[in-house]
């Protein structure tokens, strides 16, 4: 059984970015854990924060439902103040090693975007760097080997993002989607006012519109790209990869295990013979 986890800056990215790639695992019976470093008190138009922060505790609840995913823990940080602390920095290496994980999908740290996001990219950097080292943070065993870690996409990373290990998440989409609409004040609420389109979000109870809804505005982070295509084929073959049509893909680190491609189909046992 592999053991992965995925660090996030907020409640809802986890899910949008690597969420298909959790479902998959889950569903073959590995254990995935998804951390958010801050409690995402800050996004919302109306909300103040306690209250935005305990609903979305709860939506996180329920999209760990619909993927499979065993915890979902939420730091009580304020978003918009998380920093690469030595602290938090600490506070990461024993959830690595708690968990004894031996994937780690984390944020780039050194693209543009939210500072939240850049902020986590680099306390887990700093976090794994010693997550087989005893004499820091001795009450908690260290690791024997440091995990493989890969580095998901979001709206900063488009420059400095690589699609070295694709994976397929057709068979996982209606799970994805349904983690993404879990996360109402998000999806339904605070993306659509900022962007400006609160006034087309489709009524709660119809599931097919608010389904092709989050399908639609999340597109590049849902569908699988022209780009993506090699390392689809690399892993799946070419006659699989022209079919797929949902992905996510990740950057390997250029910090934590220097993994052969027959490492990475070990510990990501998705890609079949």
């Amino acid at each position: 059984m592999t053991k992965v986890l995925v660090v996030g800056a907020h409640p809802d990215e986890a899910d949008m970015y690597a969420g298909g790639t959790a479902a998959a695992l889950a569903r073959e019976g590995h254990a995935v854990k998804f951390l958010s470093l801050t409690n995402g008190d800050a996004g919302h138009f109306a909300l103040e924060r306690i209250t935005l922060a305990r609903r979305r505790a709860k939506e996180a609840v329920r999209a760990a439902e619909h993927l499979g995913v065993l915890e979902y823990q939420i730091w009580d940080t304020h978003d918009g103040e998380l920093e690469a602390s030595i602290e938090i920095r600490k506070r990461v290496i024993e959830v690595i090693r708690d968990w004894r994980a031996d994937v780690v999908i984390a944020f780039h740290d050194d693209c543009a975007g939210h500072p939240d996001n850049r902020a986590a990219g680099r306390v887990v950097r700093d976090a794994v760097a010693f997550c087989s080292v005893p004499n820091v943070v001795p009450d908690k065993p260290a690791l024997d080997r440091a995990p493989l870690c890969l580095l998901m996409t979001d709206y900063g990373t488009g420059d400095c993002h690589r699609h070295d290990v694709a994976v397929d998440v057709d068979g996982v989409m209606e799970e994805k989607l349904l983690a993404c609409a879990a996360h109402a004040t998000q999806f339904f609420e605070f993306a659509p006012f900022e962007r400006g389109f609160l006034d087309q979000v489709p009524p709660e109870d119809s599931w097919p519109e608010r389904r092709e809804f989050v399908l639609t505005h999340w597109a590049e982070f849902m569908l699988a790209g022209d780009p993506m295509r090699p390392a689809l084929a690399r892993f799946y073959g070419d006659e699989h990869a022209e079919k797929v049509r949902h992905a996510e893909t990740f950057k390997l680190a250029g910090y934590g295990r220097q993994a052969t491609d027959a490492e990475i189909r070990r510990l990501l046992p998705l890609f079949g013979g």
